[in-house]
C-alpha cells in the first residue's frame, strides 16, 4: 500500500511558475513509476507527465513539453512537477499517481492516487 500526497498548488497569474510536489509512504518508493495527470471540470484525467522509479526516463504530453519538468528524489519518497509558463488552460487539479509499468498514459494504469491539489492561472 502507498500513500500519497500533493502539495504547491495555488493561484498563479499567466506566465507564471509552481512547483507541485507529490510526497509518498512505503519502502518501495523507488520501484514506482511516478505520473502527474491534471483533471478539468467533467473531464476525464489527462496524462501531464511521468518519470521512471530511478528518475533515468521522463515522458511529458505534448501540451506541456517545455514548459514543464518532472523530477524525483528518491531519498525523500518525493516527485515534483515544476511549471514554468503557466496558461489559463493549464487550470485543473493536479494528482500523482504510482504504477508498477513504465509507458502508461491511461490514468487507469496507475494503482495508487494523492487526493489532488488546485492549480488556477488566472489574472
Amino acid at each position: 500500500q502507498m500513500q500519497m500526497v500533493e502539495s504547491g498548488g495555488g493561484l498563479v497569474a499567466p506566465g507564471g511558475s509552481l512547483r507541485l510536489s507529490c510526497a509518498a509512504s512505503g519502502r518501495t518508493f523507488s520501484v514506482y513509476h511516478i505520473g502527474w495527470f491534471r483533471q478539468f471540470p467533467g473531464k476525464e484525467r489527462e496524462f501531464v507527465a511521468a518519470i521512471s522509479g530511478g528518475g533515468g526516463r521522463t515522458e511529458y504530453a505534448d501540451s506541456v513539453k517545455g514548459r514543464f519538468t518532472i523530477s524525483r528524489e528518491n531519498a525523500k519518497n518525493t516527485v515534483y512537477l515544476q511549471m514554468n509558463s503557466l496558461k489559463p488552460e493549464d487550470t485543473a487539479v493536479y494528482s500523482c499517481a504510482a504504477a508498477l509499468q513504465w509507458g502508461r498514459r491511461n490514468w487507469m494504469s496507475y494503482d495508487y492516487w494523492g487526493q489532488g491539489t488546485q492549480v488556477t492561472v488566472s489574472s
